[in-house]
């Protein structure tokens, strides 16, 4: 590698974290940004495909050790409450993110990996390198930076980003529940103006995440009148709700989530995870991008060290190129059927297609997902 192989990464989440682990293990000095401390719960559907595993067998990550669960099977139901049931050609594992991250953030630091808790201030490029500038005045400087910063940040309006300009019609609200619900199912319900992700993490506890229209959100006054007046009106929703108890002291929420097109390149700023590209969560496959982003930015800065890839213009080049590779399609997708599930007499029409026609469930499923990463 150059002498001079230092990189910078903002951000701490599933996507930064992984790069950090990544690069240490190759020999580059990593110093990762992160304004939150560990461990810290996300609103997340916490459902990962099996198509990291042979990935994080390379980082020598064994997430076994975490006590996930395994996921095979897929419950899908329309609004009305008709359901289909389908098998997950991958299958996949459930963990809470306030587990996962604090586990590749110990395994980071154990490498070598130099983690500070502070937020980003400014980044500002010039002569090939980047100064960042964090909210106690401590100054960074790195010839590359990689931008892990999640769905929806202080940075993202710093750097003037197109989505961040256009108003978002979706929040979404997260909880960890006590009950009853199959190990080894995700379950993907839709309801008016939105759609709820229901699956085990590690201690038997139920994710219950879902996604919701704003416009129909604020006619109620809480969350609470929210999910009886519109969520539930879902029987298989009301049945789970009805038999599961909040472990939190209320349901976590974020708001302005975007899905428009993002650049993977901004600023010379290599852009991984949900700051990349943001999947509809109906998909199930945002984990997995999120670390599948942070192999190949990670392969490429390597290769930009050792001299293979000879300039900065080229690394960018090729990041943007294999990005839209892996996931453009993914994305595309996505968006489609977001917006096919939202109109509820167009979702219960391709309800009874794949009611009469099962096999097409995992052929939709493999749209939004990728193959083992090797």
């Amino acid at each position: 590698m150059k002498p001079n192989n230092e990189v910078l990464i903002i951000g701490g989440g599933l996507a930064g974290l992984t790069a950090a682990i990544h690069l240490s293990n190759n020999g580059a000095e990593v110093t990762l940004i992160e304004k939150n401390e560990f461990p810290k719960h996300k609103v997340c559907g916490e459902y990962i495909s099996n198509e990291v595993l042979p990935y994080f067998k390379e980082l020598a990550i064994d997430i076994s050790e975490l006590n996930p669960t395994a996921i095979t099977k897929i419950i899908f139901s329309t609004s009305k409450g008709k359901v289909i049931e389908g098998h997950l050609p991958l299958g996949g594992f459930g963990i809470s993110r306030y587990a996962l991250d604090e586990f590749l953030y110990k395994k980071a630091i154990s490498i070598g990996c130099n983690v500070i808790h502070e937020t980003v201030e400014s980044i500002d490029f010039k002569d090939n390198n980047f100064t960042v500038t964090t909210s106690k005045n401590t100054i960074l400087k790195s010839e590359i930076v990689i931008g892990a910063f999640g769905k929806r940040s202080n940075v993202d309006q710093k750097l003037n980003r197109n989505f961040i300009q256009k108003k978002s019609p979706w929040l979404a609200v997260k909880g960890h529940y006590s009950g009853d619900f199959p190990n080894d199912a995700v379950g993907l319900h839709n309801f008016k103006g939105g759609y709820c992700g229901v699956s085990k993490v590690e201690k038997d506890v139920i994710n219950i995440c879902y996604l919701a229209d704003y416009e129909t959100f604020q006619k109620y006054k809480n969350i609470e009148n929210y999910q009886e007046n519109v969520v539930l009106k879902n029987p298989n929703l009301k049945e789970i709700f009805k038999n599961s108890k909040l472990l939190f002291d209320k349901p976590l929420t974020i708001s302005q989530i975007s899905f428009e097109k993002k650049e993977a390149v901004e600023n010379h700023i290599l852009m991984i995870g949900d700051t990349a590209g943001l999947i509809h969560p109906l998909c199930g496959n945002g984990m997995a991008m999120a670390i599948h982003s942070a192999k190949i930015v990670s392969e490429l800065i390597e290769k930009y060290f050792n001299g293979e890839i000879n300039s900065r213009e080229q690394l960018e080049k090729k990041y943007t190129l294999d990005w839209n590779k892996n996931f453009k399609n993914r994305l595309k997708t996505g968006r489609f059927l977001g917006t096919l599930l939202q109109k509820q007499n167009l979702s219960e029409q391709l309800l009874n297609l794949l009611t009469k026609f099962p096999f097409l469930l995992p052929k939709i499923i493999k749209k939004t997902h990728g193959k083992p990463i090797y």
